[in-house]
């Protein structure tokens, strides 16, 4: 039904065979992608989307507007908004770590000193 209203990408097959979880968690990456790309090519979302996904209002900002500072913009949305605040990340931040982290992870770090460095351990 969305594609009559908007473009939208090619959704991923609904019929999974194989119950594994690598198939299950692809399953799911390629619905939120899916979900990610209707709402980030459309300038405005069909009343259809929006009930399917039980929002009742969406705020709305150009696209190529900075909203600031969450907290700037949280007091004057909640009176209006009758969800909860949605958070969109462009990665997964649990699965990949930020690139350009600057603090070591002393734990991989350990783990490869002591496999490939154990005469450097102290006993």
């Amino acid at each position: 039904q969305l594609k009559k209203f908007i473009r939208t990408p090619e959704i991923p097959s609904k019929h999974v065979r194989n119950w594994v979880p690598k198939v299950l968690e692809q399953r799911r990456q390629g619905l939120e992608l899916y979900l990610q790309t209707v709402i980030l090519e459309n300038e405005e979302l069909p009343k259809i989307f929006l009930d399917f996904l039980n929002v009742r209002h969406v705020p709305t900002l150009p696209k190529a507007e900075s909203c600031g500072s969450f907290d700037e913009t949280e007091s004057e949305e909640s009176s209006k908004l009758s969800h909860q605040p949605v958070l969109l990340f462009l990665r997964d931040p649990y699965v990949l770590p930020k690139a350009n982290d600057d603090f070591p992870n002393v734990v991989i770090e350990g783990i490869l000193h002591g496999i490939f460095y154990p005469h450097l351990l102290p006993r």
